[in-house]
Formats: C-alpha cells, sequence, structure tokens
C-alpha cells in the first residue's frame, strides 16, 4: 500500500470524533492537521494529542487556512448540512457521521453538492467494516429462504450512561430511532438491497422536546421478505440488540453488535467466535483507496439519502 500521507481536519472533538482521531493518529497514510470544535477546550486537547496541530472553534477559519485533503464531520446530525456544504464547496474529500443529515432534503442537497465537487464521499457504519459483515454475507446461504428479519434495539435507559449530551435525549435530532436504528437499516440494505416501511408507530412522553421512548414499525424488502422493528428505552433490563434472519434452513443472529449466533433445522442458536479487526482502520483504508482514484468499499452519500428516506419515514416525517 502506497504511504502517502493526507493531511486531514477533523470537525467535532466529541465522543465519535475522539474515536475517529484515535484510528487517524496510528493510520500510515492519514496525518491529522487541524481540528475544529465549537468548544475550545476540546479543540485544544486534541489537537495536543494530535501533534500540537492547529485548532479552531470556526470550522470555516480552519477549512480556509489549511491545506487539507479530506475532512472528517463528526458533529450532531442537525448540523451536518451546514458545514458540509462549507467542505464541498472548498472541494475537500468527506468522511461523516451517520446519518447523513437531519431531513431528506437536507442529505439530497449533500449529496448533489458532493457530486458536483467531484470528491469522495462516505459515511461510517462500523459493523460493514467489521470481519462479522462478511461472515454474515456467506451464511446468508445456509439459511435457505428468508422469511423474516427482526430488529430489537432495547434500552435500560436512553441516552445510554456513556453518551450523556443533551441532543441525545431530545426529539429534534436524538433518539434511538436516529441514532441506533441506521447501522441496523444499513446492514438489511447492505445484504438484501432496498427496503421500505410500510407502517411504524412511535412512543412518544408528554415532554415535546424529548425523543422517543418506542418504535414499533413493519418495513419490507423489495421481494416483499418482512422485516420488523421494536423498539424501547426506559425498560427494566440490561441494554440488549438483536438482528435476527429467520430461514426454511437456518437462523442468524447478531446480537450487541459483534456476537454472532447461528442455528440449523431444529437446532439451539448457538455463538460462533468471529475475530474482532480494528473497524475504522479498515474503513479509513478504503477511504484512502478512494482518494486515490482506485476501486474502495465505501458508504456513500447515495446510500446515506436512501436510509435517510427509510429513517424519516419512520419517524413519520413523511
Amino acid at each position: 500500500m502506497s504511504t502517502a500521507s493526507y493531511k486531514i481536519g477533523v470537525i467535532g472533538a466529541g465522543v465519535m470524533g475522539e474515536r475517529m482521531m484515535n484510528a487517524l493518529r496510528t493510520h500510515q497514510t492519514f496525518r491529522i492537521a487541524a481540528i475544529s470544535d465549537v468548544s475550545a477546550e476540546r479543540a485544544q486537547e486534541a489537537a495536543k494529542l494530535s501533534g500540537d496541530v492547529p485548532w479552531y472553534t470556526d470550522h470555516r477559519e480552519m477549512l480556509d487556512a489549511e491545506e487539507l485533503d479530506a475532512v472528517y464531520l463528526a458533529v450532531p446530525p442537525k448540523f451536518h448540512h451546514g458545514i458540509a456544504l462549507d467542505i464541498l464547496a472548498r472541494k475537500k474529500h468527506l468522511l461523516c457521521e451517520k446519518p447523513l443529515a437531519n431531513t431528506l432534503g437536507e442529505a439530497e442537497e449533500m449529496l448533489q453538492a458532493a457530486r458536483e465537487a467531484g470528491v469522495v464521499h462516505a459515511m461510517n457504519f462500523p459493523t460493514y467494516y467489521q470481519a462479522i459483515f462478511p461472515e454474515l454475507k456467506r451464511r446468508l446461504e445456509d439459511l435457505g429462504t428468508i422469511r423474516r428479519i427482526d430488529i430489537l434495539t432495547h434500552f435500560h435507559v436512553w441516552p445510554r450512561p456513556w453518551q450523556q449530551t443533551p441532543w441525545l435525549s431530545g426529539r429534534e435530532q436524538g433518539g434511538f430511532i436516529r441514532e441506533v436504528l441506521p447501522h441496523y437499516t444499513h446492514l438489511t440494505y447492505a445484504l438484501f438491497g432496498d427496503l421500505e416501511v410500510v407502517r411504524s408507530e412511535v412512543d412518544y412522553p408528554a415532554d415535546p422536546e424529548a425523543c422517543e421512548t418506542g418504535v414499533s414499525a413493519l418495513l419490507r424488502l423489495a421481494d416483499g421478505t418482512p422485516v420488523t422493528i421494536n423498539g424501547l428505552a426506559g425498560i427494566a433490563h440490561q441494554e440488549h440488540l438483536d438482528y435476527r434472519i429467520y430461514g426454511t434452513e437456518g437462523t442468524l443472529s447478531l446480537q450487541n453488535w459483534t456476537n454472532l449466533h447461528v442455528g440449523g433445522n431444529n437446532e439451539p442458536v448457538v455463538q460462533v467466535d468471529i475475530p474482532l479487526i480494528d473497524r475504522l482502520s479498515h474503513l479509513l483504508d478504503e477511504f484512502a483507496r478512494a482518494i486515490r482514484g482506485e476501486e474502495a468499499r465505501l458508504v456513500t452519500f447515495e446510500t446515506g439519502v436512501k436510509l435517510q428516506k427509510v429513517l424519516e419515514e419512520l419517524l413519520g416525517n413523511h
């Protein structure tokens, strides 16, 4: 692999930004060249950890002052659209957190701007870059006819203890439908293709500013296979996530992100060992390949727009 160094700017030094910066600091192809965050304290601390690179509290100042090849965008979804358009107007390659935007219209504008800029555009969907994904795909052929896919997302408390930021608990851009379900709708899309929402019922608390506490939804794949969503927050057991594919010859269950369970005809569903890989480093490898003009395995803004449409329909925003 080429060891050419690409200078990348980071906008957003919160939890997600910190994770990606840890990967960037040790990656052989990318070099963090500048950091921007609305919090001067966060920006300065991240810049210090990245080799005392320049830091900013205004992303536009950073984009104008620094020679950057690419930008990683890790701010809350409400701010993706405006900042992404600033990045794309300067023709920088863009790696964006999910969901792509806060509305379908914003997502479509971001895709159009990326196409006009002629740059690489990609999104961070971690499961797609884990060893678990090719293993799931390989095992699909053992399932016979797929009968149904069930997505279960249960949380004792939302936001989770390690995510205590105000926007994640708000209705405008927070909630587990926006934060967690895109991972599973993308996984479904990557394995099976397009999906549409047939119906969705969302439970909200009395507080009009607070995010949802539950969702029950039915979606369908293009061939009619049903996909159900059962999401609840504020229930009295440990957080549990389960993505389960039922077939006539077998069952696959991806539990709590990385635990794969399989079962055949009249057999118990048992866990199988899948090695964990450095998913962020893998994503950055693919992003670098695309920048070099090579074929790369990326989740592009085209896919992001499709997933945004599903997200809006789950929330009832059609």
